[in-house]
């Protein structure tokens, strides 16, 4: 076996082994139990579900009415392609995954810290400001990531490293200011994640446990989502991806004193492996001719989507009610071709590097048009079809 192909085995292995650890469809029925009162992210695996099963995936917007150029709405929020200046932070902890980022402070005294995904080469910079600002204008629940540059003080050399693989080494003595011409700045949604002790986020099998009649969220909203998922190619869709959030303004207890949330939500909190086409490793992102060459339907009979699973992932063809298809479809028949010109100009897929084709011609940088025509041409997959059956 040459030592590429042993190295890809191993690297598989290793992640299943990982997924199956931390309880890829859900956290494990044994899973500890601290004592009462138990806070927001030491719940037990049953406090937990209840939560879930009364879970919202959707809140509403006006869609028509949104700028996906300047992105949501907030005090906190960076303009199209700013420059922003702020200060290294030494992260608490090591930095974790293989995106390059740091963490950096925006006011003295490290008062305001923001996570900065940077580079050049990081699809992750291009594609999650897509996805987040399609998946905030149809009203599903993200981050919010602004694309900017950042000028970052004190910075050293190779802040991904220094936080991740170097943090226990200590501080570096090289560091000066440097620019990231191409980065983005998170906001993460407001609240507080629901967990249990030992597993992060929520599983997408998990979310048929979402029952409207608890409250949760009805099946056209979460078939919605999973059809949404599978538009963008969300290729790494394991648990930590993802989160339950309270957005309940004050703390609220149940009658022995845990913590509870009368409000809470799903979050889709990473969404960098997008717009391309779905791989079982070494994922590709934001790159058109990928993301273009992959249908919709991978039955279109049964309404089954086509989204390969990742090795670390726990979404795999879904398939989709029509109430789901219909609901997805009309939220994105909402979209104006301005809109969708303005999505793409602020994932700033020109400066991406990728290049395409026309018929019989020679390869040519990929253009904001090219994007807008793959999103109508792939959207009418979806608007122009039926399920099997009216409701779900």
């Amino acid at each position: 076996m040459r030592r590429s192909k042993l190295v890809v085995l191993l690297l598989s292995v290793s992640a299943i082994a990982g997924g199956c650890a931390r309880g890829a469809l859900g956290p494990s029925a044994s899973s500890r139990i601290d004592p009462v009162p138990r806070s927001i992210d030491r719940l037990s695996v049953v406090e937990r579900r209840s939560i879930l099963q009364r879970a919202q995936v959707w809140r509403p917007i006006d869609t028509a009415a949104v700028n996906l150029l300047a992105g949501p709405r907030a005090s906190d929020g960076f303009a199209f392609d700013l420059q922003v200046a702020c200060d290294y932070h030494y992260p608490d902890k090591p930095l974790t995954g293989v995106t390059p980022k740091f963490e950096c402070a925006l006011q003295p005294g490290a008062k305001d810290i923001v996570k900065v995904k940077y580079g050049e080469d990081n699809g992750e910079v291009f594609a999650e400001v897509a996805a987040t600002r399609l998946f905030w204008a149809l009203g599903f629940v993200v981050d919010r990531m602004y694309p900017v540059s950042v000028l970052c003080r004190n910075c050293p050399a190779d802040p991904f490293k220094e936080g991740k693989e170097e943090w226990h080494l200590g501080k570096s003595v090289n560091n000066t200011t440097r620019l990231f011409k191409l980065a983005t700045i998170e906001r993460a949604v407001e609240g507080e994640d629901v967990e249990v002790r030992g597993y992060e986020g929520w599983a997408w099998p998990e979310l048929d446990l979402v029952d409207e009649e608890s409250g949760g969220s009805p099946r056209a909203h979460v078939d919605a989502l999973k059809l949404l998922a599978v538009f963008v190619q969300h290729v790494d869709n394991k648990p930590e991806q993802q989160a339950i959030v309270c957005t309940d303004r004050r703390e609220r207890r149940d009658r022995e004193g845990n913590a509870t949330c009368a409000s809470p939500v799903l979050a889709v909190k990473d969404l960098g492996a997008t717009f391309a086409g779905a791989r079982l490793i070494a994922y590709q992102k934001m790159k058109l001719d990928s993301w273009r060459d992959v249908p919709i339907w991978r039955d279109p009979a049964t309404c089954q989507g086509d989204l390969s699973r990742s090795v670390t992932g726990n979404l795999e063809h879904p398939v989709i009610t029509e109430a789901g298809r219909r609901f997805l479809a009309t939220r994105l028949s909402m979209l104006s071709d301005r809109q969708l010109h303005d999505l793409f100009t602020a994932a700033r897929v020109e400066r991406r590097g990728d290049t395409t084709k026309d018929a019989n011609g020679p390869s040519r940088p990929v253009t904001v048009q090219d994007w807008v025509d793959a999103f109508k041409a792939k959207r009418s997959q979806i608007v122009n079809h039926q399920c099997p059956g009216v409701s779900g």
